[in-house]
C-alpha cells in the first residue's frame, strides 16, 4: 500500500506514506484501507486515506474539532491546507 502511494503521490515522503499505509490497514478499524477498495489499491480509496492523515497530521482539524467546530465547519476551514499539500506531494 505505501508503494502504491508512493505512486499516486511521489512527492510524499516515504516515511509519510508507511504511516499512511499503517494507519489505514488496522484490522477493525473501518479505516479505507479495510475496505474493498483500499485492499485492492483503488486509487479513490487511498486518495481519502492520504486525505484523512494529511487533515488529521498536517492541520489543526483536530484542535478545531477539540474547540467544539463542528466537523463539516473544520473540514471546511482546513481544506485549503490540505488541497496544497495533497497537490505538492502529486506534483513535487
Amino acid at each position: 500500500m505505501a508503494e502504491r502511494i508512493r505512486q499516486l503521490y511521489p512527492g510524499c515522503p516515504a516515511r509519510e506514506a508507511q504511516r499512511i499505509a499503517r494507519h489505514t490497514a488496522v484490522r477493525g478499524s473501518g479505516r479505507v484501507g479495510r475496505s474493498s477498495g483500499g485492499r485492492a489499491l483503488d486509487e479513490e480509496a487511498l486518495r481519502l486515506a492520504v486525505v484523512a492523515f494529511i487533515r488529521h497530521n498536517h492541520t489543526n482539524y483536530d484542535e478545531l474539532m477539540m474547540q467544539g467546530v463542528d466537523r463539516a465547519s473544520a473540514r471546511h476551514k482546513v481544506s485549503e491546507q490540505i488541497d496544497r499539500l495533497l497537490s505538492d506531494w502529486e506534483e513535487p
